[in-house]
């Protein structure tokens, strides 16, 4: 019987965990587009996840491709919790043209997934019926396990959580079950590359 050398065998175990443990990552891939918003408190950066949520993905591109988050604003910011983006139709200060409209205006069934509400996923707004979301989305600004599965997380910041945290400093003051600021937060305008 050969020798074996035990530091090797632990050593050896433990890379096979460790490779497990990667391989079973909830974490999905994001695609390579990226948007970015910019405010008056610096650039939020975000990708998509395809995978998870395609028809979500396309339709929020599609409302950032046509300028619909342009003078958009963050209506909720609710610290630790959630920075709310109102919905296009109603949150823009510029008018909208015929496309903006009628895209801002469509309704998409709920992607709901296995994705864990973190810091910094992006999670979609919706009404009462789980396939009512439009353009509102939230970013999340700590973790909210008790909306996992509930509402649809299509993406996540990849850059800009010092701008979420000054956000989060700003007053605020409580409209019913929102946490709301006492000045408006502009999208200034978005872009988009990858």
């Amino acid at each position: 019987m050969r020798n074996r050398n035990p530091i090797l065998i632990v050593f050896l175990s433990l890379c096979v965990i460790l490779i497990f443990v990667g391989a079973s990552s909830d974490e999905p891939e994001l695609g390579s587009a990226r948007v970015v918003f910019q405010t008056e408190y610096g650039d939020i950066e975000f990708g998509f996840y395809p995978s998870v949520a395609p028809i979500t993905v396309e339709h929020i591109f599609k409302l950032v491709r046509l300028g619909g988050y342009n003078t958009n604003h963050f209506f909720r910011v609710d610290k630790g919790f959630v920075a709310q983006v109102a919905d296009v139709a109603n949150g823009r200060s510029a008018p909208m043209n015929e496309e903006q409209r009628i895209v801002a205006e469509k309704t998409i069934i709920g992607e709901f997934s296995q994705v864990k509400h973190v810091r910094g996923i992006l999670s979609m707004g919706r009404h009462a019926d789980p396939n009512s979301g439009g353009s509102s989305f939230s970013i999340l600004l700590g973790d909210a396990p008790h909306l996992d599965g509930e509402y649809a997380i299509f993406g996540k910041v990849t850059k800009g959580d010092e701008t979420l945290k000054k956000l989060e400093q700003l007053p605020t003051r409580r409209e019913g079950i929102f946490v709301m600021p006492t000045e408006r937060i502009t999208i200034l305008s978005s872009y988009y590359y990858g």
